[in-house]
């Protein structure tokens, strides 16, 4: 149940922080250190919920935002980079990526918290 709770927050708290301009790129890492320092629970489970919960947000957010413009831009990024002009690897990269930082930022927040109450 907790675990639940802690990828619902973290993946509602990174879609809202996602889709404001008054926060920067990064304030989804804060969010996800709260959530990992409040709700109590192993650090494998913390991980795992921030990072599904962002892989969900930032991955989802990419998507729609991709499929808005008909995927003009990702395209041209991917072909950039070493992807082969696949937007579909940029996108999963994304996520990724999104999904690392909040699972080390929920893990940083839970050993916060254990280190604080020793």
């Amino acid at each position: 149940m907790k675990f639940s709770i802690a990828l619902l927050l973290t993946f509602l708290t990174g879609l809202g922080l996602g889709t404001t301009a008054f926060v920067p790129w990064w304030g989804f890492v804060v969010a996800a250190a709260l959530v990992g320092a409040t709700v109590h629970q192993t650090a494998t489970k913390t991980f795992a919920a921030g990072f599904l919960g962002m892989l969900m947000a930032w991955g989802g957010l990419a998507w729609w935002i991709d499929w808005q413009n008909q995927s003009l831009l990702s395209q041209k990024i991917a072909l950039v980079l070493p992807l082969g002009g696949s937007a579909a690897a940029l996108l999963f990269i994304t996520g990724t990526v999104g999904g690392l930082l909040a699972g080390l930022a929920a893990l940083s927040g839970h050993y916060a918290r254990a280190s604080v109450q020793k």
